[in-house]
């Protein structure tokens, strides 16, 4: 055995036996070094030894940490086949945001903090908008989007080897908008959409309002959209469209892999079905290196991709697109008779920000920030929360989901959060038929600090007092 392996199998042992625990911060490579009397390239690679079997996490200019360790969710349970049919969640309807309530903390807001933002580099683009060209920043904004910011856009698809034209990109306000164009575009009420369950709430409560029917494919922790159930629910239903996050989806943060990606792309292009892709969180890969998308292996023109900068850098601004050609000119006559145009100083303000700036530079420190926040919370889970709560472990964008003990119910942890001043979100909102009532899905956008801490441990005693388990001891 190699005398690093040997400091790592010490280490290993400790955290085995309960000496070092989930999310303690572990002896600094100095220290290690001095302690088992090797040099501090020894303790190095010890570290990343423990690292890359995913026992210790590296925070930025804070050493190595015990990574928590949890158990896996098991398969969706969802599974059973049932027909397409209407949205019955009464829960979908009451699901209205709080706001930016200050006595609340908004643990159920998939979106970054402000102090995560690059808030100094997009005021000075907002300024300079309004101070060189205010007749620009005050007019309407073309209905298809101002052609700077298409561009833009275009360029940052042909790096991710999925090339777009800007002339098929319409920018929207937002995602979600994106989504509602495009279904309002390719499908008709009573039509069948494929959706993933469980899936963020919003593309529901997009479905219902089009008066369109549903029918649900499992999305499995740690792997993403189950593609080996496609094909049957394919060949037995009608399905004319389905609106899919493989990309982190909200709110398993799952991935999808490219091989699975490439299946899917054919059998819905086998079965004619549009396929609306959600890439919002794309960016948002906590290992650093970005997923392809599913336009990437389309060569028949089925797929619709839907983006935002909501996520990344500002979601008051509102600043999404689609690219959706063959379907654009429908698009932008839609997006036309709904509002006219977008709006034009945050447009111009974006394509002023993506020209100045290194986007990609402020996403390493985002996407670092959103994984140690995720690892965060992950310990402070199995350091407060009862023993039989199960954690999927994301592997991108803001979400975390969580499944509380048996016989919980998150619709009751949700008031009594709420009376502490805590909000979260209850897996009820996740599915058409108000599934996962035995979970919740906490955001890792904030920034974590003792207030976040404290919060944490007050939902675990609460989630213990309302199941009936046993408050771990601090």
């Amino acid at each position: 055995m190699l005398l690093y392996e040997r400091v790592a199998a010490a280490l290993r042992t400790q955290i085995a036996r309960g000496t070092l625990r989930a999310g303690e911060r572990l002896p600094s490579i100095r220290h290690l070094a001095q302690g088992h009397g090797v040099g501090v390239a020894t303790a190095v690679q010890a570290y990343l030894q423990l690292e890359r079997e995913g026992v210790v996490v590296a925070r930025p200019r804070s050493g190595y940490f015990v990574r928590a360790s949890t158990t896996p969710l098991p398969a969706a349970r969802p599974a059973r086949n049932r027909a397409p049919g209407e949205i019955k969640n009464p829960a979908l309807l009451d699901a209205t945001e709080v706001g930016a309530h200050g006595a609340l903390l908004p643990l159920h807001s998939a979106t970054p903090a402000f102090e995560l933002l690059p808030q100094g580099a997009l005021i000075a683009s907002v300024s300079r908008c309004l101070r060189r060209a205010p007749a620009a920043a005050f007019d309407y904004a073309p209905a298809q989007g101002h052609l700077a910011l298409r561009r833009l856009i275009a360029q940052r698809y042909a790096q991710v080897g999925a090339p777009v034209s800007p002339e098929e990109i319409v920018i929207t306000a937002g995602a979600m908008e994106a989504i509602n164009l495009a279904l309002r575009v390719t499908t008709s009420p009573g039509d069948v959409v494929l959706v993933e369950t469980p899936t963020y709430h919003g593309i529901l409560q997009t479905v219902a309002a089009l008066h369109l029917k549903v029918l649900e494919i499992p999305n499995l922790p740690g792997r993403g959209i189950d593609v080996a159930r496609l094909n049957p629910l394919l060949q037995q239903n009608k399905v004319r469209a389905a609106v899919l996050v493989p990309n982190f989806n909200n709110p398993l943060g799952s991935l999808t892999s490219d091989a699975d990606k490439q299946a899917l792309v054919r059998s819905c292009a086998r079965h004619g079905v549009i396929l609306i892709e959600d890439d919002i969180y794309g960016e948002l890969a906590w290992s650093g290196q970005r997923p392809s998308l599913l336009r990437r292996w389309d060569t028949q023109g089925i797929v619709i991709s839907c983006g935002s900068f909501s996520k990344m850098l500002a979601p008051g601004l509102r600043v999404g697109w689609l690219a959706g050609n063959p379907w654009t000119d429908a698009l932008v006559r839609a997006k036309f008779f709904s509002t006219m145009g977008g709006t034009s100083l945050t447009q111009l303000a974006m394509a002023d920000y993506l020209q100045r700036h290194d986007l990609e530079r402020h996403l390493r420190r985002l996407r670092r920030t959103l994984a140690d926040n995720g690892q965060r919370l992950l310990e402070a889970i199995a350091r407060y929360w009862p023993a039989d709560t199960r954690v999927c472990e994301p592997q991108g964008g803001m979400s975390l989901w969580v499944q509380l003990p048996e016989r919980s119910d998150s619709r009751a942890l949700f008031e009594a959060a709420l009376s502490k001043g805590i909000r979260i979100s209850p897996g009820v909102l996740f599915s058409s038929r108000g599934d996962y009532v035995d979970y919740v899905r906490l955001s890792c956008g904030l920034l974590w600090d003792q207030r976040l801490d404290r919060a944490m441990k007050e939902l675990g005693t609460l989630v213990a007092r309302l199941g009936g388990s046993k408050v771990k001891a601090p």
